[in-house]
């Protein structure tokens, strides 16, 4: 038996994660003198409500080595003879690392996937990994399945404003664009290769960048069949929801998913923000 260990970046709708057991370790936001536990004592909803009135920013650390030994200590108690552990990019986190050490530290074997990603592009590797382990497929098999998935893998993220990316340190490349230019919508993509935030474009309103994203994304995905869509949203929800009708009355995806973006990722793109993730089976 397989078992499926992810962090908390991973943005997995709550009922798939209970659908395909897998076990989440909590990534933490401190805020002040409190620290909270990412989606665990701290809801997404909360958190944007907070955000938006609190002067003081909040900021995110890692999940400690302890924790993901206790996540993989927890897929072993139930039955799990082999782990699969999947991250947040590299490149964004130390949360990759951590779980290599973690893994050192376990009598039975744990593959560690450094997924080139946040959210739902981590989130589409766990599920494929997940779906793959419950269909019978072996370690092996489903270590490659990953790689050839994460070479498919669109992202998009669209912003109200580059402060909670310059101020959350996750800028990546995008980087060149701040200096005196805060009251523009920036408009960003995961880099699958290297891990990394990577500008985009750039455009003066709100229904601009959600326009720029929604078109980008798809030329992207190349007019590939059998789509799986994630739409992810910063306490945005109705927004979200148009666009996925969109999404819905123009492609037909197989599967499609919904999902308000957590604590931890939300400290970067802040309040209505939007970002779409997927690829196309064939």
């Amino acid at each position: 038996m397989i078992g499926i260990v992810t962090d908390s970046t991973c943005d997995i709708p709550e009922e798939l994660v209970q659908q395909y057991g897998i076990i989440i370790v909590p990534q933490y936001i401190i805020w002040g003198n409190q620290q909270y536990r990412d989606r665990v004592d701290l809801t997404p909803a909360a958190f944007y409500q907070r955000l938006e009135s609190d002067p003081q920013h909040p900021t995110s650390s890692q999940a400690g080595v302890s924790d993901f030994v206790q996540a993989y200590e927890q897929a072993a108690s139930r039955g799990a003879t082999e782990i699969i552990a999947l991250t947040v990019s590299s490149a964004m986190s130390g949360a990759y690392q951590t779980a290599l050490n973690a893994a050192k530290l376990m009598k039975m074997p744990v593959s560690v996937v450094d997924s080139k990603g946040p959210t739902m592009t981590l989130g589409w590797q766990v599920l494929a990994a997940a779906r793959a382990a419950a269909g019978g497929v072996d370690l092996p098999g489903i270590l490659t399945s990953l790689e050839d998935l994460r070479k498919k893998l669109v992202q998009f993220v669209c912003m109200d404003t580059l402060k909670y990316l310059q101020k959350g340190g996750r800028i990546g490349n995008a980087i060149k664009w701040v200096g005196g230019m805060l009251q523009v919508k920036p408009l960003v993509y995961i880099n699958h290769l290297t891990g990394l935030v990577e500008p985009a474009s750039l455009a003066r309103t709100h229904k601009a960048v959600v326009e720029m994203m929604y078109a980008r994304f798809f030329d992207c995905l190349q007019g590939g069949k059998k789509l799986h869509i994630a739409v992810l949203h910063g306490n945005c929800l109705a927004e979200a929801e148009q666009i996925a009708q969109r999404i819905v009355d123009e492609f037909n995806p197989v599967e499609l998913l919904i999902n308000m973006t957590g604590p931890v990722l939300g400290i970067n793109t802040g309040p209505n923000a939007l970002a779409l993730s997927g690829y196309a089976e064939e």
